[in-house]
This record gives C-alpha cells, sequence and structure tokens, in this order.
C-alpha cells in the first residue's frame, strides 16, 4: 500500500461502517419489547436470528473477502442490510390478520415471521461489515499502533451507536401496550434504510485500497495436518467468545425487559437505562486504549471478569424495592431522573468490563497463531452466534424463575472467561510450526 497516498475518506468510511454494525444489531433486543407483548416466548427471538446469520455467514463472509475485496463485500452488505431493514419495516404492514401456524395453542401471525426474516437478513450484513472493517482499518492505518488506533476509535463509536438504539427506540415506544407495532418505530427503520443507501453511494465513488485481492495464501495446494483446531487456547478462546457476546448482549437485553415490566419504570425508561450500559462501554474502551501499552492484556481480562461477577452478584442479591435515581426518558416528563431498582444500576456498571473482553480474549486466543491467524479470525466471527442464543437461554430462565434470577448464567459464563485469563489463554501447543 502506498504509504504516501491520503486514505482519510476511506478511514471515515469504515469507522462509519463501525458504528452503523452497532447501530443495526441493536434494534433487535429492544424492538422484542414490541413483540413479546403479542407472543411471551419471542422476546429475545429477533435478537436470536440476528445473532444466527453469523453462524452461516461467518465463514463464507471471510472467503467472499478474499475473492472479491473490500469495497465489493461491503457493496453488497450494504444492500443486505437495506434489504433486512426494509423487510422489518414492512411487517408493520403486511401479515397482522394472517394466521400461519401455532405454539402453545397461540396462533403466530405473518407480520411476526416477516419480521424474523428480516432481522437474519440484517444479521448477514453485519456480519459481513464485521468482516470487513476491522482488517479494513488496521490496514489503512498502516498496522502497528497506528493501526490498532483506528480500530479503538471505530469501536468507540460503535459503543456510541449502541448506546443510542435502545434509547431511541424506547422513546418511540413509550409505554408498551397492546397497540404497540413496528408502526411505532417506523422513523427509526427509515433512518437506518437511509444511512445504508447514503453509505453505498459514498463507499461506491470512495478509493479503497486491495492489497490482499486475488492472493492464495496456499498455492501449493498442500493441506496441512494442523489448522487453527489444533491449538487449546484457541478452541477455549473460542468458546470464551461464544459466552463474552452472549454476556455483552444479555446483560443489557433482559435488564431492558425487566425495567419495562415494572410498574414505576416502562420501555422509554428501560431503553434508556439499558443505554447507559453501552455508554459506559464506550468509556471503558477509551480507558483500555490509554492503558493498554502498559497493562497486559491477561491482566485486564482478569481484572475485568472479577469485577463483572461482583457486580452481577451484587444486582441479583439486592431486595428489587431498594431504588436509585438514574437518566430516563418518557413521553409525559421527557428527560429526567426516574427511580429504577438499585439492582439495575449494578448491571449497567458491567458495561465498563464487558467493553474490554471481545479484544482481550480475541488477543488471547490469536496469540502464536502465525499463519493460522485469519482461519481463527473466521471461527471468531461464527461464534458471534452466541449473542443470539446466550441471551435467548436467559430469557426462557428470567420468563420461568424471575429476570434477576435469570442472571445467575451470565455469572457462570463470566466464571468461565476467568478461569480462560487464569488458565485457558495459555499456549501449549508451541511446537506446531506457524510459519
Amino acid at each position: 500500500m502506498d504509504k504516501k497516498q491520503n486514505y482519510t475518506i476511506p478511514i471515515i468510511v469504515m469507522i462509519f461502517i463501525f458504528a452503523m454494525i452497532s447501530f443495526v444489531t441493536n434494534m433487535a433486543a429492544p424492538f422484542g419489547n414490541i413483540w413479546k407483548n403479542s407472543y411471551e416466548w419471542s422476546g429475545m427471538l429477533g435478537n436470536m436470528m440476528n445473532f444466527l446469520a453469523y453462524l452461516i455467514m461467518g465463514i463464507p463472509a471471510g472467503k467472499l473477502l478474499s475473492k472479491i475485496g473490500y469495497k465489493k463485500t461491503a457493496l453488497i452488505a450494504m444492500g443486505i442490510g437495506f434489504a433486512g431493514v426494509l423487510i422489518q419495516y414492512l411487517s408493520s404492514l403486511w401479515g397482522a390478520n394472517v394466521d400461519t401456524f401455532t405454539v402453545g395453542g397461540q396462533p403466530v401471525k405473518l407480520n411476526f415471521l416477516i419480521y424474523l426474516t428480516g432481522a437474519f437478513v440484517c444479521g448477514f450484513c453485519v456480519c459481513m461489515l464485521n468482516t470487513v472493517v476491522n482488517p479494513m482499518l488496521n490496514l489503512l492505518g498502516g498496522g502497528g499502533n497506528r493501526g490498532n488506533q483506528l480500530i479503538q476509535t471505530g469501536g468507540t463509536l460503535n459503543s456510541l451507536t449502541g448506546t443510542l438504539t435502545p434509547l431511541l427506540v424506547g422513546a418511540l415506544i413509550g409505554q408498551v401496550t397492546d397497540r404497540t407495532s413496528m408502526s411505532d418505530v417506523s422513523p427509526l427503520l427509515f433512518i437506518a434504510m437511509g444511512v445504508f443507501a447514503i453509505a453505498f453511494l459514498i463507499i461506491f465513488f470512495v478509493n479503497i485500497p486491495e492489497p490482499n485481492l486475488g492472493r492464495n495464501s496456499n498455492v501449493s495446494g498442500e493441506k496441512s495436518k494442523y489448522s487453527a483446531w489444533s491449538f487449546r487456547h484457541l478452541v477455549l478462546g473460542v468458546v470464551a467468545i461464544f459466552f463474552y457476546v452472549g454476556i455483552e448482549v444479555g446483560i443489557p437485553g433482559e435488564l431492558n425487559f425487566y425495567l419495562t415490566d415494572d410498574p414505576l419504570c416502562g420501555a422509554a425508561i428501560g431503553g434508556a437505562v439499558a443505554a447507559m450500559y453501552w455508554l459506559l462501554m464506550m468509556v471503558g474502551r477509551a480507558a483500555s486504549t490509554a492503558i493498554s501499552g502498559k497493562v497486559s492484556t491477561r491482566a485486564q481480562l482478569i481484572t475485568v471478569s472479577v469485577t463483572a461477577i461482583v457486580f452481577v452478584l451484587v444486582a441479583i442479591i439486592l431486595p428489587s424495592d431498594i431504588r436509585v435515581s438514574m437518566p430516563g426518558y418518557s413521553v409525559a416528563d421527557g428527560f429526567s431522573m426516574f427511580q429504577v431498582p438499585l439492582s439495575a444500576l449494578f448491571l449497567v456498571l458491567c458495561g465498563l468490563c464487558t467493553s474490554l473482553m471481545w479484544g482481550g480474549i480475541f488477543n488471547l486466543s490469536v496469540e502464536g497463531l502465525g499463519k493460522y491467524t485469519e482461519q481463527a479470525s473466521g471461527i471468531f466471527m461464527m461464534m458471534v452466534v452466541g449473542g443470539g442464543v446466550m441471551p435467548l437461554i436467559q430469557n426462557a430462565i428470567g420468563k420461568s424463575v424471575g429476570y434477576i434470577a435469570s442472571y445467575w448464567l451470565v455469572v457462570a459464563m463470566l466464571v468461565y472467561i476467568l478461569f480462560y485469563a487464569l488458565v485457558g489463554s495459555k499456549n501449549v501447543n508451541k511446537d506446531i510450526p506457524t510459519e
């Protein structure tokens, strides 16, 4: 890549895409407040469909990137994203009176299936975008500290849009009633479609470097007896990243449901409080950027894992009638301070901890992999499906034994991540050639 060339515009575009990923992904969980009023079992199902796409598209997205390059992959992703949001919008227009099949004796309307299809299509989009932005920002920054700095910048904006999405959804929904529907959030869907259209045009006309396009990493065609799966710390790290994404999504997602059903709160306040979690993730990532040069990844991961376990345990133990003032929004009062259970505050504080976990687990898992790093990255992208599977299980537990009690599942997953930081991240396969 020509280092003298100015890549300011491509860098801005990629950081913008990084922000879009969280904006689109974080619509699924708060949208669940709309559908769970009609189908109690559906709260996290849209979120599950969004993340299920990662399981299917993770590795193919990496292969597509190698075959057609960053620009064309991003353009295809933008088109798919526009289609996914459009399908979700169409669920507010069609099928509300058309029965399909029954679940527990309750007929499932066609409009709900249309919505789930849209969420699934959006999952393909964000998976492809995730595959593009991380290596592209590193490339545009020339690798090293500058490349990492650009990725951290993108991650910070990713957290910012993750903050805005549940806040906007909550404000548009207001108080959940029998009349609440996807049409209530149509302004947000129109914004998302507009953003995808504009981003498509910008990327189409912007020159993006493609230094690796057309290169074949295995010219000889010889098949090695080793792969990324041969490394124990990578295998254990794959499980850790599966749990981590479940934790990241499950904490604010279930908190949103908990506060929405609280008689003193509602969907708007629940969305605003959940948004604080994503805001603290942004703060945590910024702080990690400042200290990463002096504090090891392993030490950071151990610290945040222990702290998160303490926060969640405190939230579980605290009585629900102990309340604290937190910022929120309601149609009647606008932005103001509202009384929410004190446990909500400790769950929100977990955002400071989870903000460091993705980077920490990824870095420890690929350490020493050499030529197997690219394959490991594709595997990691596939395991993002944990953000759909584990919150769905947590939501089922919440409906059975209570929202707060469901956080025992989060504690269990955090304990595994602590184990990985302490023991599982050590490379015990240094005898495998990686050059």
